[in-house]
């Protein structure tokens, strides 16, 4: 419940299930985690919050709290593609929002057979190797629309999802490699 001061340009948002006693009864809860990155590019745990599921009302509410503490200047926000968290971010904080690409390759990655997946991911990885927007997201049609004819659920999910896994693409380059998922967080 710390204020927050300053710009935090930067915010990673992620939930996890964890097992709680509840009136004498084990339930599942959402114990969700805010970590942002302050203007000097120091990295801090700025939210933890328990509740019962990641329904937009429980984001918006919890990203309302970090306002409230002084959560400001907020850029870029990454995390999953949960549809409630997502529609918080738009409301509350108004900030680019950023689908984690590491767990975006695993959704698309389901749309292709084992035996092609190293292949399909290789593919799909040259987008993310390219060195402007622009350029990624050329790359990204691309490869979707060679990838389309063969698995068209990932050729879709590729159309309609290129922004939202290409947004980090529009900060600086040198933040870039931190920026593109919520990977940091699973070890906290």
């Amino acid at each position: 419940d710390r204020p927050l001061s300053g710009d935090w340009p930067y915010l990673w948002l992620d939930a996890t299930y964890l097992r709680q006693r509840e009136g004498g009864r084990i339930v599942s809860v959402a114990a969700i985690i805010a970590v942002a990155c302050d203007a000097e590019g120091r990295r801090e745990i700025v939210g933890l919050h328990i509740g019962p599921s990641e329904a937009e009302i429980f984001w918006a509410t919890f990203l309302k709290s970090l306002v409230k503490r002084g959560l400001k200047g907020v850029k870029l926000v990454v995390s999953d593609a949960h549809e409630g968290l997502k529609a918080a971010v738009a409301r509350v904080l108004g900030a680019t929002w950023q689908r984690c690409r590491v767990h975006w390759m695993r959704n698309a990655l389901a749309h292709v057979g084992k035996a092609q997946q190293s292949m399909a991911s290789a593919a799909l990885r040259q987008a993310f190797l390219q060195p402007d927007q622009e350029a990624a997201r050329q790359t990204w049609r691309h490869v979707a629309d060679q990838l389309r004819e063969r698995w068209p659920k990932l050729g879709k999910l590729m159309d309609d999802s290129e922004h939202d896994v290409l947004a980090y693409m529009a900060f600086p380059v040198s933040h870039r490699t931190k920026l593109h998922s919520t990977n940091p967080l699973e070890r906290l």
